[in-house]
């Protein structure tokens, strides 16, 4: 019965939603959404290409920058093919192997961003607390160590927790509601008990997020310590104002992160409109903004993107 269960559950298809209420505008508010992604897209490709190819930007910041760009499009890209799907009106239908799979990608990488601002907290906190032992403790071996256990730390985890669905049973409902798969939507309409899949999930989220953010907030005491410390104010702000595009970033991940959690959790009686609205802030903003963010904050990024533009220009 159980195999029967879950080849069924392997071959089921699941229907994805628009915006409701909205389905005559669909063509129309693919607009704004394509140029998001567009301007996302090419933002996070700019700053890797520029950190790639500019040597003065091969610095333990710098790397750190290009996994967070790498996170970001990896929690976006996920989501692109069965959005148009749904907006321009070419197929709702998503098969569960499928659902799973782009499941596995928007979550892997949520949680691999916030371990790279974790990372990018770190790198503050040794350049402005220890700036004579940063080239010896940031070491591109160290590097590429934490990029791997970031990767591993953020998958791993994930995999029991889907794998799990295949052995639900979905006898009811097969309507999504967002144009993407997210475990949250999913596990409700199970005709089982999802108790795992919910503490499970809700252990991870407190674990992984909770060590994430727990440690910026330390970096940032010992940074902000370390920085009350400086004798002049010019220097005081200088050191902050280093740290200003990763505090930016940090916010604009977790605010959506936390409502959506909140939202899911707590409020899943509320209106369709507000729960599309917040997962698309979760999975649409830090890419559009993050490089942005840190085009406009960082000199040297900027100075890379006017170099590439105008490479004749002294």
């Amino acid at each position: 019965m159980a195999t029967s269960n879950s080849s069924n559950t392997l071959s089921s298809t699941f229907y994805l939603t628009g915006i409701p209420g909205y389905e005559e505008f669909h063509h129309w508010i693919s607009i704004p959404v394509f140029l998001l992604y567009l301007v996302g897209i090419m933002g996070n490709c700019t700053i890797l290409h520029i950190v790639r190819t500019d040597p003065r930007l091969h610095e333990p910041m710098y790397y750190f920058l290009a996994m967070l760009s790498l996170a970001d499009m990896g929690m976006s890209l996920p989501t692109m093919v069965s959005l148009f799907r749904v907006l321009w009106s070419i197929s709702r239908e998503i098969q569960f192997n499928v659902c799973v799979v782009q499941m596995f990608f928007i979550h892997t990488f949520s949680f691999t961003e916030s371990s790279v601002l974790l990372a990018m907290a770190l790198d503050r906190y040794v350049a402005i607390c220890h700036p004579l032992r940063y080239a010896t403790i940031l070491t591109p071996k160290f590097i590429a160590k934490i990029g791997i256990v970031v990767l591993l730390r953020s998958s791993i985890p994930v995999i029991p927790l889907l794998a799990h669905l295949a052995f639900f049973p979905f006898c009811h409902s097969h309507v999504l509601s967002h144009s993407y798969c997210l475990h949250q939507d999913l596990i409700h309409l199970a005709c089982a008990d999802i108790k795992f899949n919910v503490v499970y999930g809700l252990v991870m989220l407190t674990v992984l997020w909770g060590m994430d953010s727990l440690g910026i907030f330390v970096s940032y005491v010992f940074i902000l310590h370390s920085v009350l410390r400086i004798a002049s104010h010019e220097g005081r702000l200088k050191a902050l104002n280093t740290c200003a595009s990763h505090i930016c970033a940090v916010l604009i991940l977790y605010v959506p992160m936390i409502g959506l959690s909140i939202i899911h959790r707590f409020a899943r009686h509320s209106s369709p409109l507000i729960h599309i609205f917040m997962a698309h802030i979760y999975l649409l903003v830090p890419p559009v903004l993050n490089p942005i963010i840190y085009s406009v904050k960082t000199r040297q990024i900027r100075e890379g993107i006017l170099h590439r533009l105008l490479p004749h220009k002294n």
